[in-house]
């Protein structure tokens, strides 16, 4: 949607309004475009067909162009550009009211989005609001009156971010018995926080009681540094779990014995779509019992297990494991040990993700071999990805023939990471090359700390300053010379937003592997290297 504005305010700043018909029928077909396309919106309230997309699409043009017409109208002096912006600001607004209203009709679906929200609100009793704090057993009397009126229609409750203690517990817990059964969502995060070890266990047992044989479909226990401890003191509560849909566990000292309790304990996982992992000591024997999860987990959705010392053999494991999960949208690995291997296995089990759209591979030691399988593999499957994070891999511009011909069949991605490489020139080129035509939908690309100069810089900033919706370009930390950053700063002259910083850029930066002479700030030597990868293909097998 972004993209839809964004196309806007830079293709048609420069005219005068009104616009012409071939802009106002690329809008409508921009539009019909995003209403058929999976995203995570659609998912939740569902996927338009072809001709109520486009049916809307001519709406909402037709709805926006009146809007900004009739300003026009008012200052007939102007340049335009004012009613230009009104007349994308109306078409993003007006579409996102149709992605949220669903593929039925106007009238019915309005009014379940403003029943449902109501409902939302009404059904979610949250004290989490305000600082972080202690709280006593009297504050919590005051904090917890709503949940005791009678016949009250509260399924969530949220206690995050206030500390209790057991006084402020052993309120809480009368209360939770009493209306456990209507419970369908609980937060429990960060609600220990400061408290002494014995005292923050005795609590969660205290809430595990309460809360024994509520049948949630939401459960979020983080920020409580549970450890081993901490998990068995929920055992009553997380042995009656059997239709959970929602479980995280982040920031919890998971330490191995921590996840293979967590995994005796929940009775089953086979409803479970997001499960999140995330910092945490868990090492490859917590992987491994985590990965028993994933093989019970068929409806997974969103994986989390990043930063969590996972190293080779946990990280195949969980790779093996994931090629179960076959609805898997959202994979985040991010920050662990894995290595060549574990990347290879993990690119036999991408296969099965044909709905993936977000993918964080970053600092996982993959090196050119892992990050080619799994680029070969994406390249295969994921259609419809839409973030693709690999930086901080040790990659070569060896490795970037596969990912350049990934991306380019990869053409509703948004959002490129492969800052912290070793690219270097001939990699950003083909990476240039691979997003300079097609990826119209790309708006964030991140190519920092890359050894890149001049010639790579040039292409890169050539190759997204057009797109349209593009919103920034990152290739600072980089050898670039003072000539390529006077370059780079004028191909986005009129776009200056658009530039990430360059304070971190070394124009004399050397490489250790380049012969000593040479000379970085060389412009024949630059414009001749371009010339020469520009002629470079790209792997497609």
């Amino acid at each position: 949607m972004d993209s839809v504005t964004q196309t806007f305010q830079h293709r048609m700043s420069v005219k005068l309004w009104p616009p012409i018909q071939s802009t106002r029928l690329m809008l409508v077909e921009r539009m019909t475009k995003n209403f058929i396309t999976p995203s995570f919106i659609s998912r939740k309230y569902g996927l338009l067909n072809k001709e109520e997309a486009e049916e809307d699409a001519k709406k909402i043009e037709e709805m926006a162009f009146a809007a900004a017409n009739q300003h026009h109208e008012k200052e007939p002096d102007g340049d335009g550009s004012s009613a230009v912006q009104i007349y994308a600001k109306e078409s993003s607004r007006l579409m996102l009211e149709v992605l949220k209203r669903g593929p039925k009709t106007r009238e019915d679906k309005e009014m379940k989005t403003v029943d449902e929200g109501s409902a939302a609100v009404a059904n979610l009793f949250d004290i989490s609001g305000g600082r972080r704090e202690f709280i006593s057993g009297e504050e919590a009397e005051e904090l917890l009156k709503p949940l005791k009126v009678p016949g009250n229609s509260y399924t969530r409750i949220c206690f995050s971010n206030r500390s209790f203690g057991l006084d402020a517990a052993h309120v809480a817990e009368s209360i939770l018995l009493s209306i456990k059964g209507q419970l369908t969502g609980v937060d429990l995060s960060d609600c220990v926080a400061g408290r002494p070890e014995s005292e923050a266990l005795e609590v969660m047992g205290i809430f595990s009681l309460a809360l024994e044989g509520c049948n949630l479909r939401y459960l979020n226990l983080s920020n409580n540094a549970l450890g081993e401890k901490g998990v068995r003191a929920l055992g009553r509560l997380l042995k009656t779990q059997n239709i959970l849909e929602e479980l995280y566990l982040i920031n919890d000292g998971i330490s191995e014995e921590a996840a293979r309790a967590v995994c005796e304990l929940i009775p089953s996982t086979e409803k479970l779509k997001v499960l999140h992992f995330h910092n945490n000591m868990t090492g490859d024997e917590g992987a491994a019992a985590i990965a028993e999860m994933l093989k019970q987990s068929n409806l997974l959705e969103d994986f989390r297990c990043s930063s969590t010392r996972v190293g080779l053999e946990g990280g195949v494991a969980l790779a093996e494991a994931l090629g179960s999960c076959s609805h898997l949208r959202k994979l985040d690995l991010r920050d662990n040990m894995f290595g060549v291997e574990a990347g290879i296995a993990l690119s036999k089990s991408l296969f099965a993700f044909a709905g993936l759209t977000e993918v964080y591979l970053s600092y996982l030691n993959l090196e050119d071999e892992g990050a080619e399988a799994l680029a070969n593999a994406l390249k295969e499957s994921a259609p419809s990805l839409e973030i693709l994070d690999m930086a901080g891999n040790d990659i070569t511009a060896k490795g970037a023939s596969s990912l350049a011909a990934c991306i380019m069949a990869k053409q509703f991605l948004t959002n490129l990471n492969l800052a912290e490489n070793e690219l270097k020139d001939e990699g950003a080129i083909l990476i240039a090359k691979a997003i300079e035509v097609g990826n119209d939908q790309l708006n964030e690309v991140d190519l920092s700390t890359n050894a890149i100069r001049r010639a790579g810089a040039r292409l890169l900033a050539q190759a997204v300053v057009h797109k349209p919706g593009f919103k920034s370009l990152n290739i600072n930390g980089n050898y670039i010379s003072d000539e390529g950053i006077d370059e780079v700063k004028d191909i986005f002259k009129s776009l200056p937003d658009m530039l990430g910083k360059l304070d971190e850029n070394d124009p004399e930066g050397e490489d250790l592997d380049e012969d000593a002479g040479e000379e970085d700030g060389d412009v024949e030597d630059e414009d001749e290297l371009e010339s020469k990868l520009k002629g470079l293909e790209i792997k497609h097998e």
